[in-house]
């Protein structure tokens, strides 16, 4: 026998031992079956040639573990009206991956699409403009024109103008000069390219827009002409914009052609942009100088200067600009609630501006408003706007009828929005607790997405009723799909759930101030349908904190609801979706009102004997990890494990590291915390910081913690969560800390995002025996 064989100790990873190993692997193999489900990112609908029916595109993401991204492909389908009134879905055999592709974006009339590839390092950015059967043009523009096109969702603009000859779009401008130097030292003039035997200095720090957009500096404006591959900057505006969300305004015969843009101003520093709906922003409209070729086709004249006009001078914030079919009102939507209080996120508004038909554009163009500000809605009724984002085809064939997702309460809505009239419509169906989200729009048909947390991803198709028979409303048709197909575990896993979503009476109704603040919040229960004994409960808290937590499928908190937990997601006073007043009852309170929401919460489903009170754990992240750290401090014996990813963990050294030192003022003062913002945090500051901090409470904690962190988060540094896992360290209490020292504050990349809920569940088993 070798010896050397039979002494050899089986090497196990760091932090695993044998009693969790096979625990890990089993878990392992469950979670990548959830994570194989994919996601629907977006969908178009094209008439179809014979002018019977229609095809949808649909654009889906799937994680790739293995290559740490997110593979994209397109799947395509037909749609048969039937005799009946049924519709018949005729999918593609197989999808078609999109290998590097960055952006698609359908032209005007179907006819064409614009993909745009992105380069990974310093090369050109490329543009294809592709036919229904093969790639009819293709540009490379060099990074000495600009860098990457942005496809971030918010600074994100491409537009085709109406003959399809134009295209305006968003890229980061180009880097500026950098000082140069040889062997015989510096180099007289600047240098932008390299050169053989030279370097190039650093030269000034710029401002960029904090977590997200690391490398980012200017978003700026530019016209490609598909004819001569000529890229265009659009001049005159101020050095001190950002800009992004551009569209081409309608036509007009004899006139120049408008283009409509968002711009974000910042003077003295850009503070971090991302979720963050309280940075000043307007609609600006700028005069393009356009003549038509020999072919009848748009082209530019001259790009100096022009004349920029700032429409919303009235309104402390304007984006997501949408005209109407006709041309004749340009819509938008409005975070002013947000601006005017210092809230990062807040109740949204909606507005309208008639577009003048002389093409005279004035700063005092009046804004009319259609959907304002809810503070406090009835029970039942429409709780207030918050949309994430429009449609790129957004209206009814009546022209005046909006059709957008929205938040309600603990749910996604689809409302229909009458621009005109200010109507608003709730048509999804309200019975059922499901989430939905539109999709795309077939003529006055809907193609939406619906789901909860125990099922995944249903399509819909949506058929609004004929007047002429006199029925109203919105009917629902079931789509058969392979997009959101799932293995017979998953399947069977799921079918052993259910939810349902609580209302949580507020504790203490004296210490609110507004009638709104008063009222009941929500939790969504999610449970065993076989409940001889309650299951070991996790409590699941959202980030924000002016965020919130849908009734939707989540594949990360389905894999945790299948090994055995039940989950108590909890949507606070202070969450999205339930008016004004509820959500800015938070701001100066963290760390005590939002606090005992979850507490009474936790009582709420104890008392009626659905969890077992001996075996609660808490996961949260970011503002929910915050939650997660106060609750382990300020109720000790309460919770038997913690997980908290990027949380934050102490106000006090965050502010001076942050992306958004704001954050830390208005969420620890109040409204007050707007008005004294500084750079420079007295020490009465910080000690109000450290005062609302979970780290004031360290020396309470017992409950075992896992920390998931995100080495390159600019929003809650990584030094915080360090610290405070070693001071729990110091105290004695069993801590785990997973850095990831790629991702940033989401800790989304796929493996990061699987190897975090993997570790998750092997935490929360492991104490819940």
């Amino acid at each position: 026998m070798d010896s050397s064989k039979a002494g050899t100790v089986k090497e196990l990873p760091v932090g695993l031992d044998e009693a969790t190993e096979e625990e890990y692997a089993s878990q392992c193999k469950l979670l990548q079956e959830f994570t194989n489900i994919s996601s629907i990112d977006k969908a178009w609908v094209f008439k179809s040639e014979s002018g019977i029916g229609s095809q949808v595109m649909f654009s889906i993401s799937q994680p790739n573990l293995l290559a740490n991204k997110r593979r994209k492909f397109m799947l395509s389908t037909s749609i048969l009206k039937e005799s009946n009134n049924n519709v018949n879905f005729q999918w593609a055999p197989f999808p078609v991956e999109m290998t590097g592709v960055s952006i698609n974006i359908p032209s005007p009339s179907g006819s064409k699409l614009l993909v745009i590839r992105n380069p990974e390092n310093e090369s050109p950015t490329q543009f294809e403009i592709w036919s229904s059967s093969r790639l009819e043009k293709e540009f490379w523009i060099p990074q000495s024109t600009h860098g990457s096109v942005y496809a971030d969702g918010w600074f994100e603009g491409i537009s085709w103008n109406s003959d399809e000859s134009l295209i305006a779009y968003v890229a980061e401008e180009p880097s500026p000069c950098k000082p140069s130097f040889d062997c015989q030292g510096y180099k007289q003039g600047a240098a932008k390219d390299k050169e053989c035997m030279s370097w190039k200095g650093q030269g000034d720090w710029e401002e960029e827009w904090g977590e997200c957009y690391a490398g980012k500096r200017q978003p700026a404006l530019f016209v490609i002409n598909l004819n001569s591959g000529k890229v265009h900057a659009v001049k005159g505006i101020a050095k001190s914009l950002s800009v992004g969300q551009v569209v081409w305004a309608p036509p007009v015969e004899g006139i120049d052609q408008y283009l409509v843009f968002v711009g974000w101003s910042a003077n003295l520093r850009k503070l971090g942009i991302k979720y963050c709906y309280n940075r000043p922003c307007a609609l600006y409209a700028v005069k393009v100088p356009l003549y038509k070729s020999e072919a009848a086709e748009s082209d530019l004249k001259s790009m100096e200067e022009l004349t920029v006009v700032n429409l919303t001078q009235s309104i402390s914030s304007a984006f997501f600009p949408q005209f109407s079919p006709d041309g004749k009102f340009l819509v938008f939507l409005s975070a002013k609630a947000s601006v005017d209080s210092g809230a990062h996120s807040a109740t949204d508004s909606l507005h309208r501006i008639n577009w003048p038909t002389d093409g005279k554009l004035y700063s005092s163009t009046k804004i009319i408003d259609v959907i304002p500000v809810v503070n406090c809605a009835e029970d039942g009724q429409f709780p207030g706007l918050y949309c994430s984002s429009f449609l790129s085809k957004p209206w009814l064939s009546d022209g005046c009828t909006m059709i957008l997702s929205s938040y309600w309460r603990s749910c996604q809505v689809i409302l229909s929005v009458n621009v005109l009239s200010g109507e608003v419509l709730r048509i999804s169906t309200a019975d059922s607790g499901f989430s939905w989200n539109v999709l795309t729009l077939d003529g006055d048909n809907i193609i939406a997405v619906c789901s909860s947390p125990i099922d995944v991803p249903q399509i819909k198709y949506g058929c609004l009723m004929d007047k002429a028979t006199n029925t109203t409303g919105w009917h629902w048709l079931n789509v058969s799909s392979p997009i959101f197909k799932c293995s017979e575990k998953v399947t069977s896993l799921l079918s052993h759930l259910q939810f349902g979503i609580m209302q949580i009476p507020v504790k203490d109704v004296s210490d609110c101030l507004t009638k709104g603040a008063a009222r009941s919040f929500e939790a969504i229960f999610v449970s065993s349908k076989v409940n001889n004994a309650p299951d070991p409960l996790i409590v699941v808290l959202h980030g924000g904190p002016h965020s919130v937590s849908l009734s939707s499928f989540s594949k990360s908190l389905a894999f945790l609801s299948s090994l055995g937990f039940s989950l108590l997601i909890v949507n606070y006073r202070g969450s999205l979706g339930f008016g004004e007043e509820a959500l800015q009852s938070l701001p100066g309170k963290i760390g005590s009102q939002d606090v005992n929401d979850v507490l009474t919460a936790i009582d709420h489903v104890i008392e009626k004997g659905l969890v077992n009170p001996s075996k609660i754990t808490v996961l949260g992240g970011s503002h929910g990890g915050f939650l997660t750290t106060h609750l382990i401090g300020q109720a000790p014996d309460k919770f038997v494990a913690a997980a908290a990813r990027n949380p934050v963990c102490n106000l006090s050294s965050m502010v001076a590291t942050t992306d958004i030192p704001d954050w830390c003022y208005v969420e620890s003062y109040g409204r007050k915390g707007k008005t004294i913002f500084t750079e420079a945090p007295s020490a009465e500051h910080l000690t109000h910081f450290y005062s609302k901090s979970p780290i004031l409470h360290i020396s309470k904690v017992k409950a075992p913690t896992i920390f998931l962190l995100g080495a390159q988060d600019l929003r809650v540094p990584v030094s915080g969560g360090l610290q405070y896992a070693r001071a729990l360290k110091e105290r004695g209490v069993e801590t785990k800390i997973i850095l990831f020292p790629n991702d940033i504050h989401a800790i989304e990349r796929p493996q990061s995002d699987f190897e975090s809920f993997l570790n998750i569940g092997v935490w929360f088993k492991k104490y819940c025996k």
